[in-house]
């Protein structure tokens, strides 16, 4: 149990190579606990729920470093894409392996709950993918990570990319070793989401707005949506594009090619 966010990862995950089928059938043990309801009870399990925390996060830490010390030694810029679901993370993907592959060797970890539709898009682009089912958990961890990468083998000089969960706050909290966080937001959404979701923009580098061929035709203010995220963290770096149209990618994988060509790795801060 994830005492973070109160996810459930201890038997759940399920690591899939492109047109393998998830169960979707996973037995499920009940337990009642009956609570004595006094202060000192409570004081009690707040300090444990606290404790279990930080011996999580301190793990997942430590298995991120090792991760970013192999990343790092074989020169391979690891890019954790975090959004809400339906932000068009798998698409701007779809796109970007589309524009690099003949160039750089890609792979990718695809981190979903269930089933392996997104891994299935991106074999149809070429690149080799690992999916992860994560059955209740809400979010990758570095342990999950490690694992895909063993069965992926990312070479030297390579880009692999880490598709996570869709979800704007547990991904936020755990460090899977990655050279650089990338956030991304769609115009479908509301401007306001950096400042309802501050850590993970806090805690991401970039900041890709999709969507933009929708503007037009939306209530979506990009300016303020900028104006934001910058308010939460003056660190971040915008890219506007629409990847269905492929409007706006060339300054995108220009950025892509110039931070594999300088991969410095340093931890992430939650």
């Amino acid at each position: 149990m994830c005492a973070t966010c109160g996810c459930d990862t201890d038997d759940a995950v399920k690591y899939l190579m492109p047109g393998e089928v998830a169960s979707a059938h996973h037995h499920h043990d009940h337990h009642h606990d009956h609570h004595h309801h006094d202060h000192d009870h409570h004081h009690s399990h707040d300090h444990t729920v606290i404790d279990l925390e930080r011996d999580i996060l301190t793990k997942n830490n430590l298995m991120a470093e090792r991760n970013r010390g192999y990343l790092e030694a074989k020169n391979i810029l690891t890019i954790n894409l975090v959004s809400s679901p339906g932000s068009g993370k798998t698409t701007l993907l779809e796109k970007t392996i589309k524009l690099l592959k003949d160039e750089i060797p890609i792979m990718v970890i695809e981190g979903d709950q269930q089933t392996t539709n997104d891994a299935d898009r991106i074999n149809a682009t070429g690149a080799k993918v690992m999916q992860v089912n994560t059955g209740k958990g809400c979010h990758l961890d570095a342990d999950m990570v490690q694992h895909a990468m063993k069965h992926l083998q990312p070479k030297e000089n390579s880009i692999l990319f880490i598709e996570n969960v869709g979800n704007l706050v547990c991904p936020s909290m755990f460090d899977l070793g990655e050279t650089k966080r990338v956030v991304i937001m769609s115009t479908t959404e509301g401007e306001d989401k950096p400042i309802k979701y501050p850590t993970m923009f806090e805690t991401s580098d970039i900041c890709v707005i999709n969507k933009t061929d929708l503007l037009p035709y939306l209530d979506f203010d990009l300016e303020k949506a900028k104006e934001y995220a910058l308010r939460v963290n003056h660190h971040l770096t915008f890219f506007e594009v629409s990847a269905t149209k492929e409007s706006g990618l060339d300054a995108w994988v220009a950025w892509l090619k110039h931070e594999l060509a300088h991969v410095t790795i340093t931890p992430h801060t939650h």
